[in-house]
């Protein structure tokens, strides 16, 4: 095999000839405690070369599936309207040609380009998201586009308003008493995940839903996050009870965690995830 290491490793199948395309989103300018998620989908690509392409976990191997690792979109990080625009052009670019999307991030709110493309495709797209925080804030500091905001803005435009949210245990007041009226949260953990059964599954995952003694490299960490193994059993949960149509991994911040721990777990999730596939 011919090595590519701009890549992520086994992940060299041309374009016109894949399954599943990667595209990643290096975009973090609303961040607002520690910045660095830009970062991240060139760090995976980097770190992915340190793990094996077998899993055995699920006894499968990445050279024995097509994936087209495409590369980072070109982003005009200080105009935020303008980078979800370039988000939603190229997963729209991917959906076209009836592959199957995932998105490296990037902060949060890279989602939402995402869900804007998919929606063109699926009217009845349901959202499936793991994360530490509720992000339903309506604004944060006066903006509407923020990490903060990224689940309340992409409820909005989902034609079936359906939100399931799972390992959430931050957020302020007013997100929570939205969630009661609005979402279907699970604090926490992933209690109840088996219940979402033959529905079309956008799956946006937020890496701070893991404890931050497994995954210290992230901008906000949250004590009290579920462990690898449960993250690893709540997606295989997902995609074998649905149709998958969509998959993002954000908040990944390789420059807070020097140990590389971080950047490596993200790789395997990856990893796992393009196999369930």
């Amino acid at each position: 095999m011919d090595i590519k290491k701009d890549t992520f490793i086994a992940c060299d199948t041309p374009f016109q000839n894949a399954d599943i395309v990667i595209l990643g989103a290096g975009f973090d300018s609303t961040t607002t405690y520690r910045p660095g998620a830009r970062f991240a989908p060139s760090a995976i690509r980097k770190e992915s070369y340190s793990i094996e392409t077998y899993s055995p976990y699920q006894d499968k191997d990445l050279e024995d599936i097509k994936v087209c690792d495409a590369g980072d979109l070109d982003l005009p990080i200080s105009d935020t309207k303008r980078v979800l625009e370039v988000i939603e052009d190229g997963i729209s670019e991917i959906l076209k040609a009836n592959k199957l999307p995932i998105l490296l991030g990037g902060e949060h709110l890279v989602t939402l380009g995402s869900i804007r493309a998919i929606l063109q495709k699926y009217n009845d797209v349901i959202i499936v998201h793991f994360d530490a925080h509720a992000d339903l804030r309506d604004d944060y500091l006066s903006d509407k586009l923020s990490h903060s905001t990224v689940i309340r803005r992409c409820y909005e435009q989902l034609v079936s308003r359906e939100v399931h949210q799972f390992g959430i245990r931050s957020g302020d007041r007013q997100e929570f008493e939205f969630a009661k009226k609005s979402t279907k949260m699970q604090k926490f953990n992933f209690d109840g995940i088996e219940k979402i059964k033959d529905k079309k599954v956008y799956l946006t995952v937020d890496m701070d839903v893991l404890d931050p003694s497994e995954f210290p490299g992230t901008g906000t960490p949250e004590a009290g996050g579920v462990k690898f193994l449960e993250l690893l059993k709540a997606t295989k949960t997902v995609f074998e009870n649905n149709e998958i149509v969509g998959v993002d991994i954000v908040e990944l911040n390789p420059m807070v965690d020097n140990s590389g721990i971080s950047t490596s777990l993200a790789c395997k999730y990856l990893r796992e995830v393009l196999l369930y596939i």
